[in-house]
């Protein structure tokens, strides 16, 4: 533990560096007063490139990264499998901890995990950095003000590529990755976790490839919120990975009283809403939404809307079209660098406030594995 954080460099360490690791870990070293000090478990060139890059060490083991006394924070980037030994081994060295998604390959791994971290007083923490985004929040702010009635249903399809992903890629190893659930769908869960609060797995299958060694690369899962008392509401979660790699693209959509909005990219940006709108409602959502293209489709005259055995009143029928100009790689780039200030602000003022917590890392595992266990059960 680093004594006067405030005027000393934090020391990373990271284990393991492919493409994703180098894309991370150069958003994390914007942060002021953080050195990358050295790399471990990867022979990769991406490893190389980063440790010439930023005058890092490349070390020989795992074990030799931990006990360097210079080395404060660990991030993990390396397959699900490997997240329960090698987080374990950093915390019982003192190390604070990041993890790539999963947090591990099972709730019960993870557990010991958070469990270790919280005897020791050190981080543990999984980059789900979906919460992060100003898009989050909008969305959040418009279901918590009821802008659009209440919300209804949703769902989130994800039509991934998988022209990297070799029949040999550990990713559709279960042994391995834990299966697309617990490797993929933890994100999302998080995600529709912090709109709605805590769901339930009420259904979910799982389509294995034809003539492919039962390789699993289609899923879905529905997930009930709310309660009897909010009203019950059920958001379905699709994961194909079957598309060449120009047509990988996400979608999710989110159904109100009095309209609905589509999300794009697995990291949202862009949003389009449609919606029968007053004259307090267009102010609130433009105000939520500043610099938005607000299309009108129809004006609607003075008799009043019903809906779900409600009355109500609009002035017009509107698209509200918000974030076109976003560039995902740059949004995607801010998240990282915000999740890990926000991480590394914990470390050196342990009652500031997080965005996320150990909490989300484990629960969202929690979901996805309920989820793959249903899935299985099912086929």
């Amino acid at each position: 533990m680093i004594e006067n954080k405030q005027t000393h460099e934090l020391g990373l360490g990271v284990i393991g560096m492919g493409g994703f690791g180098l894309f991370a870990v150069q958003q994390f070293l914007q942060t002021p007063h953080v050195k990358l000090i050295g790399i471990a478990g990867s022979s990769r060139e991406e490893a190389h490139r980063t440790a010439r890059r930023f005058g890092a060490d490349m070390l020989g083991s795992i074990e030799e990264l931990v006990a360097r006394p210079d080395v404060d924070l660990v991030y993990i980037a390396t397959p699900p499998f490997m997240h329960y030994e090698q987080a374990v081994l950093a915390l019982n060295a003192g190390k604070h901890v990041i993890c790539e998604k999963p947090l591990a390959m099972n709730p019960e791994q993870g557990l010991e995990m958070l469990a270790l971290a919280q005897e020791k007083g050190l981080l543990m923490v999984t980059n789900l950095m979906q919460r992060y985004n100003p898009m989050f929040a909008r969305v959040k702010h418009l279901i918590d003000k009821n802008l659009l009635g209440e919300f209804l249903h949703g769902y989130f399809e994800n039509y991934a590529g998988d022209e990297g992903l070799r029949p040999e890629h550990w990713f559709w190893d279960r042994s391995k990755s834990g299966g697309i659930f617990i490797e993929h769908g933890v994100h999302f869960f998080d995600l529709f976790a912090g709109w709605f609060g805590p769901g339930k797995v009420v259904a979910a299958q799982a389509i294995p490839r034809p003539n492919s060694n039962d390789v699993i690369d289609q899923v879905q899962a529905t997930v009930e919120y709310g309660d009897d008392i909010t009203g019950k509401k059920l958001v379905n979660f699709y994961h194909g990975f079957t598309q060449t790699g120009r047509m990988d693209r996400q979608e999710m959509r989110l159904l109100f009283e009095r309209g609905d909005i589509t999300l794009y990219e697995w990291v949202p940006t862009r949003l389009v809403m449609r919606a029968v709108v007053d004259e307090e409602t267009t102010r609130a959502l433009t105000d939520l939404f500043p610099g938005a293209q607000l299309n009108v489709t129809a004006n609607i005259g003075k008799e009043p809307l019903r809906g779900r055995f409600k009355t109500f009143s609009a002035y017009q029928q509107i698209e509200l079209r918000f974030g076109f100009e976003q560039e995902k790689q740059h949004v995607y780039s801010e998240l990282l660098r915000l999740m890990f200030r926000d991480q590394v602000s914990h470390i050196l003022a342990p009652e500031s406030h997080r965005i996320i917590t150990e909490a989300n890392g484990l629960t969202s595992l929690e979901t996805a594995a309920d989820a793959d266990g249903l899935s299985r059960i099912q086929q």
